[in-house]
């Protein structure tokens, strides 16, 4: 993997309309290979969310933190909108991420 700073706010989930984590890193491709194999102890690993449906990169990690932190304090309700909105067929992004 290369390594890259791109901030960037994300969803992980388990499935279709299953269990969502929202995360910020400042490297999406790293950390997201990192969910999908189990390599980071925690609720990601607990709950099976290897699949990444959404996410949004920021020009700043502070600009990054703020979105995060926004989007946990939002209802389940808005982030599932959000990545229907996005990403209707609830695909794994992790390939266009990685291109």
């Amino acid at each position: 993997m290369q390594r890259h700073f791109q901030p960037a706010v994300y969803i992980m989930a388990s499935q279709r309309n299953g269990t969502t984590y929202v995360g910020v890193t400042s490297n999406l491709p790293q950390r997201v290979f990192q969910h999908r194999e189990g390599l980071v102890a925690g609720f990601t690993k607990r709950h099976g969310c290897k699949t990444l449906v959404w996410f949004e990169l920021h020009a700043t990690m502070e600009h990054a933190i703020a979105r995060e932190k926004q989007l946990k304090g939002g209802s389940r309700r808005k982030k599932l909108a959000l990545i229907e909105a996005g990403n209707p067929t609830w695909r794994d992004l992790f390939a266009e991420i990685c291109a």
